[in-house]
């Protein structure tokens, strides 16, 4: 059989099949080469990114709803204070022959730095509050103390003051947030203990007098109310037992009465608010129903007030709600009420969302102290209570007081951040 002959150029076409071969699979493989070598060599930007997200979302938490509930009411009740402050300072400021806006100026002032504070006190942790609270506290007692030296100021028969050249500052004001955290570090710390008497006596009430006792130094007996409502109800969101804590509140309400008694001051309010008024010391409190009746439904209108003209004193102040009342009216006043009943409502929401100890004290501490001066003061200027001088938070003027309830609201906010979700029982 004939055998047929090589094809000429056969093996330089096979060894360029080959070669083509070989070239076509060294290709995927430096693709896949290159494929994989180039997401890590961008991974490394995307990781970085994404490292830096989460640490902004932990350190944002997840605000819920009482979160923008607090911080609307805080805004809305500044606002309004501002613009009632400003209608009503004018008017004293003119009849002394000064500027009519250096109050307004100086309020607006101190509510940008408070808010600022605010949002910066809302981004700390629980560990970071709780690491300010014995810094706090010592803080709070020293400057209490300079009260007592020539640096302290008297202001209306008060030694309640520091003066800091252009801007005075209230130590007592920055004391009620001191007492707040540390109670709540101390207290939460305790657990169960804190049922036993001497664990709750021990060492929250000796620490708590002592604070209580320079306030009273000054002659300050509306602050000190207030404090020792802030020191109860620290005690009584920590647990502590009602046997102990009812007795501490009746015996409270007797060392205030017997300390009004024993002041020709306070003697002499007390007996005009129960009717027996023959002194000038009543005026304020007369004047201030004026305004509230003279606004009737829907007041006179914004700086339309007639009562802010020398008639009450310090009317941008402890009785700048009988302006409101004037000004804007039963409904105006109806609507400063809601606002701060939305405001008790949503910290309280979130002391019930909290399981913390620490959380519960500290919200339940601020609680007492905002809503029950707001309470103390609309009270007295609708003649319920007695005039004991305490301002109306985040709407009466004064510097430290409206900077100091912005730190506490900042405080409440922190906790309002870091909300714990809802997590499904397990069943064994």
């Amino acid at each position: 059989m004939a055998r047929t002959p090589a094809q000429p150029g056969t093996a330089a076409n096979r060894l360029r099949s080959a070669r083509t071969a070989a070239e076509t699979a060294a290709k995927p493989a430096e693709t896949a080469a290159e494929t994989t070598a180039q997401p890590a060599a961008d991974s490394v930007e995307p990781g970085r990114w994404q490292r830096a997200r989460r640490r902004i979302n932990v350190l944002a938490g997840r605000p819920g709803a009482s979160y923008y509930w607090i911080i609307g009411t805080t805004v809305a009740l500044t606002c309004i204070g501002l613009m009632t402050v400003l209608s009503a300072s004018a008017a004293e400021s003119i009849s002394a022959g000064k500027d009519p806006y250096s109050l307004f100026i100086k309020e607006s002032m101190f509510a940008g730095f408070g808010l600022v504070l605010m949002m910066v006190l809302s981004f700390l942790r629980p560990p970071a509050l709780k690491r300010l609270a014995w810094p706090a506290l010592g803080l709070s007692i020293v400057l209490l103390l300079l009260v007592f030296t020539p640096m302290g100021m008297e202001v209306g028969g008060n030694r309640n003051w520091i003066n800091l050249g252009e801007f005075s500052f209230q130590p007592s004001e920055a004391a009620k947030l001191a007492l707040a955290l540390w109670m709540g570090m101390v207290l939460a710390r305790k657990g169960e203990l804190i049922r036993q008497w001497r664990h709750t006596v021990v060492p929250v009430v000796p620490v708590s007098a002592v604070v209580v006792i320079l306030v009273l130094a000054g002659h300050d007996l509306g602050t000190a109310v207030i404090v020792m409502s802030v020191i109860a109800a620290g005690l009584f969101f920590g647990g502590a037992s009602m046997k102990l804590l009812l007795p501490s509140l009746a015996v409270g309400i007797g060392a205030a009465a017997l300390l009004a008694a024993f002041s020709g001051n306070r003697t002499s309010r007390l007996a005009g608010w129960m009717g027996e008024c023959n002194t000038g010391l009543c005026d304020q409190a007369t004047n201030g129903l004026y305004a509230l009746a003279s606004g009737r439904w829907w007041g006179v209108g914004l700086g339309q007030s007639r009562q802010k003209w020398s008639w009450i004193p310090e009317a941008h102040n402890d009785f700048i709600f009988a302006i409101l009342g004037e000004e804007f009216g039963l409904l105006g006043t109806l609507v400063i009420i809601a606002l701060y009943g939305v405001l008790a409502f949503a910290i309280f929401r979130v002391i019930m969302k909290r399981d913390e100890p620490f959380a519960r004290i500290v919200c339940g501490a601020i609680l007492a102290w905002i809503i029950g001066q707001a309470f103390v003061n609309i009270a007295m200027v609708a003649g319920i209570l007695p005039v004991i001088g305490v301002p109306l938070p985040l709407i009466s003027y004064g510097g430290s007081a409206l900077v100091m309830v912005l730190m506490a609201i900042g405080v409440v906010l922190s906790f309002a951040r870091a909300e714990p979700e809802s997590t499904p029982t397990i069943h064994d």
